[in-house]
């Protein structure tokens, strides 16, 4: 009887281990790559953060940590009726308020100037950029002693010019309006360079059909570079108001939050609070209710983003 050869039955390919090892292998060189950000982050980050919030449920004014007995939500009970904090918060306020749409405002007006295709552009892009990269420290020192009231050059060219001279970080009604200036004379050069970004993402074809149907200059600003410009001024809308609200160094720098509590801004409360009179309980709760009203400001925003957007789509 003759045997029938059965067809071998084809052997499943083996894997590649070689492959296998060499895309792990490389996996754990990304992780070891990301390791020493993720370190900094956590010992950074995380930790003061959580550290933060368990401290703001203590009371700890003495030096030692076993001095810091739980007191639940008394910091928290305590803040509610703080005078001198809410004052700060209003501070805090009405500075985003004034340097925020102003800052945008004047940064968009050098970014429309910039974007034409005028000699020397890259040397004035240059020149506003500068005080970004420049010390907080360093531009608030320099501003104080131009505004100082019996020898700074700017009250010198006003009683120049015959106006009467201005104690800009001395006077109440003036202090936090200089603050403003000096931040939006700083942050112009960054914000500038958003704008730039948005405002040569706008098709030049837009607006040469506006020219062809007769639209001037303003009428092109109005509805073509406007409302393409609208991410642009979402996201330097949500930037600004999250940074304007933790404004520090110039007015730890220039006015020490005077004159008579004027300036004294949410953070730099905070931080005298903490740094000066030592109470980091009630100072961590602080911190945290001014991170709510900061989560809440930017999810109020986002919401109006998609409410508009949802408008237009429909």
């Amino acid at each position: 009887m003759t045997q029938v050869a059965l067809p071998h039955a084809q052997a499943a390919p083996r894997p590649n281990l070689w492959r296998r090892f060499w895309s792990r292998s490389n996996e754990r060189i990304g992780y070891l790559f990301i390791l020493p950000s993720l370190i900094h982050i956590i010992a950074f980050l995380f930790i003061p953060l959580v550290f933060s919030f368990f401290l703001s449920f203590r009371d700890w004014t003495k030096p030692g940590f076993q001095d810091a007995p739980y007191i639940g939500l008394q910091n928290y009970s305590f803040l509610l009726s703080d005078r001198r904090f809410w004052q700060a918060m209003g501070n805090s306020a009405y500075y985003t308020l004034l340097s925020v749409p102003l800052g945008m405002a004047f940064s968009l007006a050098i970014a429309l100037v910039l974007n034409q295709k005028l000699r020397g552009t890259y040397l004035f892009r240059t020149l506003f950029f500068m005080p970004v990269v420049s010390s907080w420290v360093a531009v608030s020192i320099i501003w104080l002693t131009l505004l100082d009231p019996n020898v700074g050059i700017v009250n010198w060219v006003l009683t120049s010019l015959g106006l009467p001279a201005v104690n800009w970080l001395g006077d109440p009604r003036s202090a936090m309006p200089s603050i403003v200036l000096i931040t939006i004379w700083k942050g112009a050069g960054f914000q500038m360079v958003i704008w730039l970004a948005g405002l040569q993402a706008i098709p030049q074809e837009l607006y040469e059909a506006a020219a062809i149907d007769g639209a001037n200059r303003w009428a092109m600003f109005r509805r073509v570079t406007l409302p393409l410009l609208a991410p642009t001024t979402f996201f330097m809308a949500v930037t600004g108001i999250i940074g304007a609200l933790q404004v520090f160094t110039p007015v730890y720098v220039l006015t020490k939050g005077g004159p008579l509590e004027s300036t004294n801004t949410a953070v730099y409360h905070i931080y005298r609070r903490a740094f000066q009179e030592f109470d980091f309980g009630y100072a961590a709760a602080q911190s945290w209710i001014l991170f709510a009203f900061i989560f809440l400001a930017t999810v109020v925003q986002f919401w109006y983003r998609r409410r508009r957007a949802d408008e237009i789509q429909f």
